[in-house]
Formats: structure tokens, C-alpha cells, sequence
């Protein structure tokens, strides 16, 4: 059996879906049976990433108008929900992932979801087999586009924190006190919301992630109406080793995002233990379950309330080892087996 997996999106580095291609792609080269083949549908310069030499197959920005006719292929893996790569070879069975609806949730013009929702819907149209990263995600599926008789499974991302305990950086361990937030810096995140959460007390918060400039300077703006500038900080992409330590020493993980497929993020924040403090939004309560605390509303005194309670609550009962053991649970691992499992069955 060869598969081919589109990681085409890793050209956009310090993006969810480019770890998402990352972290699945190298586990299944770890399970991958010896007598099938993996190759990766990307830019050539992308493969350093992977850190050893993987089989490619070069993308180029002009398939999206002709698309080769690759052979001796059985499965081709679509990896982006809006792809326009695709191979037209209908012997070429399909697997199309489906991360999540969230323009539906994002004040977009009903012109542009519906414009989305067609291009979604084409690439079901080709696909064999869809999965959906949650099953928030398969039910807006299910509910928005035409799905007809075909297969739609739902696998859960794998979370991957790696461990550097000799690494030390003392602006982090010596700093303030501080909450910590990361993700891509963009309205849907919300984390603007966050800033009345530093009042009443002498906290930091840490906001890590690319950053949209305007909705960087919209959430600076708010930290100079609280009186609070100085301790807002948006600080960028962080190494691994940096993201460990910020994980590691937060007094609390913050995360009110309005649209999720997943929230890897969440998952990082519980594989140490931390108290995490998300929005009741999308996906967010099926992946944090009964062991995160919720934003059930974003006004300022109903967000302090959670927090000085959820804080509070934590201290009492000590429920770091239920959350670390919550977290276990999302393996790039289990994640990859799901796939392999799925390729097979439409390798008959």
C-alpha cells in the first residue's frame, strides 16, 4: 500500500495545522508497516522539519490549476479541509480531515461562510472517508454539509509536550508571577478578554504566539484602559525549550477562544498538571472535560469570578495527577493508529 500524506500546510510554520502535519506525519513513519510506503506531499525545503530524509513528492503552487497525474498510489491523505491539491484520479482513494467550521463562529459574512462551505463540500464530494478532530466538529459537519453515505470518523489530535529539565532561562523562573496564553494572536482567540483579570492582583500575563499586529495593538489597548500595560506582554513564537518552562511555572493556563476544532494548547497546559481556565465555546468542554474550568461568559466580573473560585477550588483538592492522567489520553500515537486503521479499510 502507498500513502500519500499532504503536508503542504507546514510552510506555514508556528501554525496549529503545521504541528498537526509534524507530529502525525512522524508517527506514522513510526507505525508504518514495512512493506507499505508513506510519502509527503510538500515543498522540498520543508522537509528539513522532519529532521531526517522522508520520501517527498514536491509541491508546487501551480497544481492547483494542474495537478500531476501521480501513479501507483492508493491512498491520498488530505490533511486541510479547504485544499485546493487534490489529485482528480478517481482510483485514488481519499481521506479528507475536517478540523473545524469556525468561520461559522467568527462574525464572518454569511458570503464568505457560504463560500467556505463550498469549497469544504467539494473536497467531501471527492473524498472516501472524512474525520472530524472532534466530534463538536462531525456534528457542524454533519449539520452543515452534505456528507450523503460516506464514512465520517472522528480522531483526536495527539499533544506532544516535550521535556527539557537541565534548560534554564531565568527571565522565565525568575519572572513575576504570571498567567500564561498561546496561540496564534487573532480575534478568534479572544484572549484580549483576558486583561480585567489582572486587576486585584500583581500578575503577569504571557501571551505567546504569532501575532496579528492589529489585534496585538486592540489588546494593548485594553491593558492601558485597566491601568495594566506593564503587565501584559505579548511576546511572540517561543522555542520548545521556552514553551516548557512557561508551561511549567504559570500559576494558571488561560485560554478563551470562541472557535476550536481541538485546542491543543488546552491538552499541553494539563500534561502539566495546571489549572486551565477555557471558554464553554465549540470544542473546548469535550476536550477539557470536567477537569477544566469555564468561561461561560466574557464580562469581566463574571470571568474574575471563575478564576478566583477555579484558583481557589484547585488549591483545595489538588487535582493535578487526575489532570495530567486527563491529558495522557491524546497521543500522536493513538492518533496515527486511527488513521492507519482507516487507510487499510479502503485499501480493499
Amino acid at each position: 500500500m502507498k500513502i500519500v500524506f499532504d503536508a503542504e500546510r507546514m510552510k506555514y510554520p508556528f501554525t496549529g495545522l503545521f504541528e498537526y502535519c509534524l507530529q502525525l506525519g512522524e508517527s506514522l513513519l513510526q507505525i508504518k508497516p514495512k512493506d507499505d510506503r508513506l510519502a509527503f506531499y510538500m515543498r522540498r525545503e520543508d522537509e528539513e522539519y522532519f529532521g531526517h530524509p522522508i520520501h517527498t513528492l514536491n509541491q508546487k503552487s501551480f497544481h492547483k490549476f494542474i495537478f500531476p497525474g501521480y501513479k501507483h498510489i492508493d491512498i491520498w491523505h488530505t490533511t486541510y479541509q479547504s485544499t485546493s491539491y487534490i489529485p482528480k484520479d478517481k482510483k485514488i482513494k481519499k481521506v479528507l480531515t475536517i478540523h473545524d467550521l469556525n468561520f461559522l463562529y467568527e462574525k464572518k459574512t454569511v458570503q464568505k461562510q457560504q463560500k467556505y462551505l463550498k469549497k469544504i463540500q467539494q473536497n467531501i464530494n471527492r473524498a472516501d472517508h472524512i474525520v472530524a478532530i472532534s466530534e463538536f466538529t462531525r456534528q457542524d459537519v454533519i449539520k452543515h454539509l452534505k456528507v450523503g453515505n460516506k464514512p465520517i470518523s472522528v480522531v483526536y489530535n495527539g499533544c506532544e509536550v516535550k521535556s527539557f529539565p537541565d534548560y534554564k532561562n531565568t527571565q522565565i523562573t525568575d519572572a513575576k508571577p504570571f498567567f500564561f496564553a498561546l496561540g496564534t494572536v487573532i480575534p478568534k482567540k479572544n484572549f484580549h478578554v483576558l486583561v480585567p483579570l489582572l486587576q486585584n492582583n500583581d500578575l503577569e500575563l504571557i501571551i505567546a504566539g504569532k501575532a496579528d499586529e492589529a489585534y496585538k495593538c486592540l489588546i494593548m489597548e485594553q491593558a492601558e484602559l485597566y491601568g495594566v500595560s506593564e503587565r501584559v506582554k505579548i511576546i511572540g513564537p517561543v522555542s520548545n525549550q521556552d514553551k516548557y518552562l512557561y508551561y511549567k511555572n504559570c500559576k494558571a493556563f488561560l485560554f478563551p477562544s470562541i472557535a476550536e476544532g481541538f485546542g491543543i494548547p488546552v491538552i499541553e497546559a494539563m500534561f502539566f498538571g495546571k489549572p486551565v481556565f477555557i471558554s464553554n465555546k465549540t470544542s473546548l468542554p469535550e476536550i477539557g472535560g470536567n477537569l477544566a474550568y469555564y468561561f461561560e461568559s466574557f464580562d469581566p466580573e463574571a470571568m474574575q469570578k471563575v478564576l478566583v473560585n477555579g484558583l481557589e477550588h484547585y488549591q483545595q483538592n489538588n487535582p493535578q495527577q487526575a489532570i495530567i492522567s486527563h491529558a495522557m489520553q491524546f497521543t500522536w500515537q493513538k492518533c496515527a493508529k486511527a488513521y492507519w486503521a482507516i487507510y487499510e479499510s479502503l485499501n480493499v
